[in-house]
C-alpha cells in the first residue's frame, strides 16, 4: 500500500459515490466488486483517519461514510479510503485554525442529502459551527 509516489487528489471523495454493502451488491447482482482479503488493514487506515478529523473537518464527512463497512469492506471502499490518504497528501499542513479575533458571532450551516444512502435509504446529513472566523464543530 505504498502511497509515496502517488498522485495528490483535489477532493477526499468522488463527487456522487455511493458505496454498498455486500448484501445490496447480492440483491443488484453486483459481481466485480470482490470483499478484501486483509481487512484489518482497512480498519486500521480508517481508525487513523478518524482521529485525523480532530483537526481536519474537511474529511470527516468521507471517514465518517467509510467507516460504516468496517466488518466486510470491498476492493471499493479501499479504493476510496485511499483517495482521502491523497486528499490529505495535497495539504498536509490544512487544519484547524482559531482566529485571534474577538468577534462572537456564531454561525451554523446545516445540509442534508434525503436518502442518499444505497445501504439503508436513510438521509445524510452534516453541519458546521463557527464562532466568529473560526471553526468549532
Amino acid at each position: 500500500m505504498g502511497l509515496t509516489g502517488a498522485k495528490s487528489s483535489w477532493t477526499p471523495l468522488d463527487i456522487n459515490l455511493k458505496l454498498t454493502n455486500t448484501l445490496l451488491d447480492e440483491v443488484m447482482n453486483v459481481t466485480d466488486d470482490h470483499l478484501l482479503a486483509d481487512k484489518g488493514t482497512y480498519q486500521i487506515l480508517i481508525g487513523r483517519l478518524s482521529y485525523l478529523t480532530l483537526t481536519r473537518p474537511d474529511t470527516g464527512f468521507a471517514v465518517q461514510t467509510l467507516s460504516q463497512i468496517l466488518q466486510c469492506p470491498k476492493k471499493s471502499h479501499m479504493k476510496a479510503t485511499l483517495k482521502v490518504v491523497r486528499y490529505i497528501k495535497r495539504e498536509p499542513v490544512m487544519g484547524v485554525l482559531m482566529s485571534s479575533k474577538k468577534d462572537r458571532e456564531l454561525i451554523a450551516f446545516c445540509g442534508a442529502d434525503w436518502a442518499a444512502c444505497p445501504n439503508t435509504r436513510r438521509s445524510v446529513t452534516g453541519f458546521l459551527i463557527k464562532h466568529g472566523e473560526s471553526l468549532i464543530s
